[in-house]
């Protein structure tokens, strides 16, 4: 388990690692996927599956991409569409129900579904009758099972006691909280002003409805931030308690979120508050009882997700942490990702296009890739790394027939560098992240990317600190 870091984390340190790099939500990460792959590889990948073993034997995860939001937040990133015309839903839900007959058309109906998520955008931009809509088509389409995970991502300002009786009626038993922060600055300087007491309100009657898990989304590194003011929003979140809480560091990529140039670049903290915001925040969260789970997620220890780390079950997919490893996942919506077998494959990301693709009873898929036994391989180094802190070389050398260190011999020289740091400690069974690695691991993961050859690459990614 991640402690405290015993000593200051150097300025040196700070400007050294004060690089972009990607999350590895997958790998190779989504930037690499390529137009070559088309929407007849994504139909041989999803007939694999329905001739294969893990049409029987293997769950799906479903994501739903809800695109709409009322408002503009500063700070998002998100594939989005700003509109007060709530019937503009009519028309997306149309779509995705001819979306899901493609599916149908290629797995079978009655597949086994044992995740579903709904992204946005706004989820609940959806009025209640719309999102039992979309339910009630899923249901008819997938065997939902009676114990799986079923979750929501919520905009506080959109909801309401009534709502929240809605959601458990239609099935879902886990809701995600976009809070971020809780600092009336900060949400200002966001353009996403919710007070505190709405949230407490709103989780104190989820609970009181019996939802499994309740998750909140925080970020550091947002304009108006201070460690101290940070500070107050943990001791609210401990007062909160959440089961779940996702703290994610603030991209702030102006250049390709057009939303993010209403910030400027001096109203960011530096680095070093960044680290030291993380730092007391880590240390915070685990007094008040969290398990670290990685990198951005914490749980309190009788989360699923708490149990899933310690049994060695943790898995990251394209909404960060999961319960489920090696799940197929299908991506409904515009701008979906979804991963089915040995590939990835994403959605046309315009309203325009997705709904020319399905008018002509084609998929919307624009790109993705198929993965070779090098991705494949670097993927379970990589996702071992950011998912249990620790790699096993026995376990991969078995599983893909190599000597790891002759195959990554480049690699170890570099990590070599990262032990001297205390980043990681090396010996005869494997690769262990410090507790000061934690703070850099996707520095230490990024070691194992093939493809980031350039600092030029490496651009296009959020910075790591």
């Amino acid at each position: 388990m991640i402690e405290s870091v015993a000593e200051p984390i150097s300025e040196s340190l700070i400007r050294q690692y004060d690089v972009s790099g990607p999350r590895y939500t997958s790998y190779p990460t989504a930037d690499r996927f390529v137009e070559a792959f088309t929407a007849q590889d994504y139909i041989q990948a999803l007939e694999q599956r329905r001739s294969g073993a893990a049409a029987f034997a293997l769950p799906l995860s479903l994501y739903v991409h809800i695109p709409f939001c009322e408002s503009l937040c500063y700070y998002c990133a998100c594939n989005k569409i700003i509109t007060k015309h709530h019937d503009r839903a009519t028309a997306y839900i149309d779509y995705l129900s001819r979306e899901v007959d493609l599916h149908i058309k290629h797995i079978g109906s009655s597949q086994t579904v044992s995740q579903l998520h709904f992204g946005g955008g706004s989820p609940t931009f959806l009025s209640d009758d719309e999102l039992r809509q979309v339910m009630g088509m899923l249901r008819r389409n997938f065997n939902l099972i009676p114990n799986g995970e079923y979750s929501i991502e919520i905009d506080p300002r959109t909801i309401d006691h009534g709502r929240l009786d809605a959601l458990a009626d239609m099935g879902f038993n886990r809701l995600s909280f976009g809070v971020q922060d809780f600092e009336p600055a900060v949400q200002k300087a966001v353009h996403r002003v919710q007070p505190a007491e709405q949230v407490f309100d709103l989780v104190r009657a989820a609970r009181e409805r019996g939802f499994e898990s309740i998750n909140v989304d925080l970020i550091y590194g947002l304009p108006e931030q201070t460690p101290e003011s940070v500070d107050r929003t943990m001791v609210q979140i401990a007062e909160l308690k959440p089961d779940r809480i996702a703290l994610y560091a603030y991209a702030h990529l102006p250049e390709r979120f057009k939303p993010q140039r209403r910030i400027s670049s001096t109203e960011i903290p530096t680095a070093a508050s960044k680290v030291t915001m993380l730092s007391r925040s880590m240390a915070a969260l685990m007094a008040a009882g969290y398990v670290y789970i990685g990198m951005d997620h914490f749980a309190l220890p009788d989360d699923s997700l708490a149990v899933a780390k310690r049994q060695g079950r943790l898995h990251r997919n394209f909404q960060g942490y999961s319960t489920q490893p090696e799940c197929d996942m299908i991506g409904l919506g515009v701008s979906s990702i979804g991963r089915v077998g040995a590939t990835y494959s994403q959605n046309a990301k315009t309203l325009e296009e997705y709904y020319d693709f399905l008018d002509q009873g084609h998929f919307p898929v624009v790109k993705g890739l198929a993965l070779s036994k090098d991705d494949l391989l670097r993927r379970s180094v990589i996702m071992a790394l950011m998912c249990q802190g620790r790699l096993a070389y026995e376990s991969i050398e078995s599983a893909y027939l190599i000597k790891f260190k002759d195959y990554f011999a480049k690699e170890m020289e570099v990590l070599k560098s990262q032990v001297e740091e205390g980043l990681v400690e090396l010996d005869d069974s494997g690769i262990q992240v410090t507790t000061k690695g934690w703070f850099f691991v996707r520095a230490v993961a990024m070691v194992f990317d093939r493809y980031l050859q350039t600092d030029r690459t490496r651009a296009k990614f959020s910075k790591i600190l």
